[in-house]
């Protein structure tokens, strides 16, 4: 048992000795045995909950779930500074000059006119600063941890500030009818690999998303829980009928389908 004193409230301070004691002789073993691996997705869900409670208009479980994803940033630094490479102080330094060397129609002399001009002036800052000296540096740069459409999405966004773009909409809706031919003759002819063909469609509907003005990963969100809806209310519809879904043929599956989506519009 560690000598702690209960308080009525802690402070950030509070919760990284927490962490420090948690993590050492006399604390908990679990917690002695994570490394940044083994906790990585941890990090990741507690974001995700973050955004769930934003999403959902949620302030108290906002302000629960920002604690979570604190507790990691606190939890890696720990390990980090255990390590002797960095803390806390050096975390926040690092992100501090960032701040101020991307802001420098605050902390500086430029003088800026829009909000346009602010994120052309972070994004050609930013190049500088990771030393990507060609539009395909920061293509590549985008990060492969990010979910597949949103990092389809940005690389599309970075590629067009080359020039490298369709002329609108309807050249980029051509493409995704191409790939989807393509995909066609992979799955029922044979002719290619499915699996590339498929990442092609999913590419190509990334970039008439940029078009249409719309968020990919949203988009296709907002389709899973129109089909989570109205796959429901199929199944209801087939139970009123003393069936079950399994039971049912591919015709009456159809038919309640699009009796599902009359009734939810």
């Amino acid at each position: 048992m560690v000598n702690w004193s209960k308080k009525k409230s802690y402070t950030c301070q509070d919760l990284m000795e927490i962490v420090r004691v948690l993590r050492h002789p006399g604390g908990c073993p679990w917690d002695q045995e994570q490394t940044h691996q083994s906790i990585r997705r941890n990090f990741l869900e507690e974001v995700y909950e973050a955004a769930e409670a934003i999403d959902n208009g949620d302030t108290d479980g906002l302000k629960e779930e920002l604690g979570d994803v604190l507790l990691q940033v606190f939890f890696h630094t720990s390990i980090e500074e255990d390590a002797g490479r960095f803390n806390l102080d050096d975390v926040a330094d690092g992100v501090c000059k960032k701040l101020i060397y991307r802001h420098p129609h605050v902390f500086g002399e430029v003088n800026v006119r829009s909000t346009e001009e602010v994120l052309s002036n972070w994004e050609e800052l930013k190049k500088k600063e990771k030393h990507q000296d060609t539009q395909a540096d920061a293509v590549d740069a985008v990060a492969r941890t990010l979910p597949a459409l949103w990092r389809a999405e940005k690389m599309k966004k970075k590629a067009a500030k080359a020039g490298f773009d369709w002329r609108d909409v309807g050249a980029a809706l051509d493409k995704l009818s191409e790939e989807l031919d393509e995909l066609k003759a992979a799955a029922l002819n044979g002719e290619g690999n499915p699996e590339e063909e498929l990442g092609d469609v999913l590419f190509a509907a990334v970039c008439v998303a940029r078009f249409v003005d719309a968020d990919p990963e949203a988009a296709l969100h907002a389709a899973c829980d129109k089909f989570s809806a109205r796959f429901r209310k199929t199944e209801e519809l087939a139970g009123a009928s003393g069936k079950k879904m399994d039971e049912l043929s591919e015709p009456e599956l159809t038919a309640l389908w699009r009796e599902a989506k009359k009734r939810l519009g």
